[in-house]
């Protein structure tokens, strides 16, 4: 989407919001739609009003936008996701997170579910995102440049900004919560991985694999914006457990989310 239709889409929204906008917005994936109703004061937008946005299809993503407080603070909560398997093109993926920034967005904190690579760190564990392996043959910022964006090659260097990552180490410590860390490795899906995959993917250094949030990532990075992650572990990656499918991905994040919404809590009274 041109400059000019993020702009368009941005100022839609401003103009039903009273206030100043969020400097943080979350992506909230699968199992943590209870954290979105609990915002306070909120203006909800469908993505399907939204000029542009991609509309998820998937069970557990209810594709809303809310705007309002949580623990009285000014936050964005973008509720569910557009993934590429899904049939949306790279220039669809960018679209949503570079709306944010045109907003006025400064921070922006990534959550999904995905399958872990260590024994260790099971089915409802935390892990936060310090790097991450783009294995899915896509990249949002194929394409014309454009400069008001952001530089046509930019440094990812440091795509998980430390200092947030940091404090919310603090804030899992202040809960009790055991928040891990970890490189996470985004495959294109729909499918799950094979176990040959898996031991590849290990060798390549991951800890978690999943189907999003690399995209939301990059984009954000090249507008400027700083990103912090959390994977919500669901289950053991393929050949480390039984056969996977999507509603024990559902199931395990709803035991996951509960400390997330914990930890998302506490980190926005601690950064904002």
């Amino acid at each position: 989407m041109s400059f000019e239709k993020v702009q368009e889409c941005a100022a839609f929204i401003r103009t039903r919001v009273d206030g100043e906008m969020p400097k943080l917005a979350m992506v909230l994936g699968s199992g943590l739609n209870s954290l979105a109703d609990a915002m306070e004061d909120a203006t909800v937008f469908s993505y399907a009003d939204l000029p542009g946005f991609p509309k998820p299809t998937v069970e557990g993503h209810a594709g809303r936008m809310l705007i309002g407080k949580l623990e009285g603070k000014p936050v964005i909560c973008m509720q569910g996701r557009a993934h590429a398997y899904e049939g949306h093109s790279e220039e669809k993926l960018a679209y949503s997170t570079r709306v944010l920034w045109a907003l006025g967005v400064e921070i922006l904190l990534l959550t999904n579910a995905a399958g872990s690579l260590r024994a260790e760190v099971g089915p409802g564990s935390l892990m936060a995102i310090t790097d991450h392996i783009n294995f899915s043959g896509l990249n949002p910022l194929v394409g014309v440049n454009d400069d008001r964006f952001g530089v046509r090659f930019p440094d990812v260097t440091e795509a998980w900004d430390k200092k947030l990552t940091k404090k919310m180490h603090k804030c899992a410590a202040s809960l009790n919560i055991e928040l891990h860390d970890g490189v996470y490795l985004m495959a294109k899906g729909p499918n799950f991985e094979t176990p040959a995959e898996i031991r590849a993917f290990k060798v390549m250094g991951a800890d978690a694999v999943g189907m999003s949030t690399v995209p939301e990532c990059l984009v954000a990075k090249h507008c400027g914006m700083k990103v912090i992650g959390i994977s919500s572990i669901t289950n053991l990656a393929a050949g480390m457990q039984a056969e996977l499918t999507h509603h024990e991905t559902m199931e395990y994040g709803a035991i996951a989310a509960v400390n997330l919404e914990k930890l998302l809590r506490a980190f926005v009274e601690e950064v904002l």
